[in-house]
Formats: structure tokens, sequence, C-alpha cells
């Protein structure tokens, strides 16, 4: 395992940079995870993050699919606001484990 030092903390990661413990996450950590992927994180970033967070908490299936549907954003917003793998990079940055349907 690898460490590192997000949102003032030291947190333990895997080899892909996502965290080892959800419960280390919080929007600085959120924060300085974006900005390792070029990202800026407005309002819209915290719910669809927030969506992710509470989806896996209860065991559900994460897709884009189901991004799509929350009422959030569309397919195409996801895309924008998470360029170059928006399922990925969200699920990272929520810090959550990656998704199974994630390459």
């Amino acid at each position: 395992m690898a460490t590192k030092t997000l949102g003032g903390k030291t947190i333990e990661v895997n080899e892909e940079g996502y965290l080892i413990a959800s419960t280390d996450w919080d929007r600085d950590v959120a924060s300085d995870l974006a900005k390792e992927e070029d990202i800026e994180l407005s309002d819209t970033h915290y719910a669809v993050l927030d969506f992710l967070r509470n989806k896996a908490t209860a065991g559900d299936t994460i897709t884009i699919r189901s991004v799509g549907k929350s009422g959030i954003i569309d397919i195409k917003q996801f895309y924008q606001l998470f360029p170059g793998g928006p399922l990925k990079k969200a699920s990272k940055i929520a810090g959550i484990s990656k998704p199974s349907s994630c390459v």
C-alpha cells in the first residue's frame, strides 16, 4: 500500500490511487484528488460525488447509466464534468472503490 497526503492528512491508497478506507474521505480530500485529475470541483461535482458515495454505501452497483438517471445530471454532462473516464475518475474522487465495470 502507498500513502498520499490529501486534505492535509496522510491517507492509504492502492496502486491506482483509490482510497483504501472510504471513511478517510472528506471534501478536502476530494478537492486534492480532483486536482490530480485537473478537475476543479463545483457544487454539481459534489452532488455527483455524494450520489456515488450513497450508492456505494448502500451496496448498489454503480454505472454511468445510474448516474444519468440520478436526476442530478445527464450522461453527456457526466462526461463533461469528469472527462476521459467519468465513472473511473468520479469514483476515485468520491473515495470509493473503482467500479467493476471500469477497466
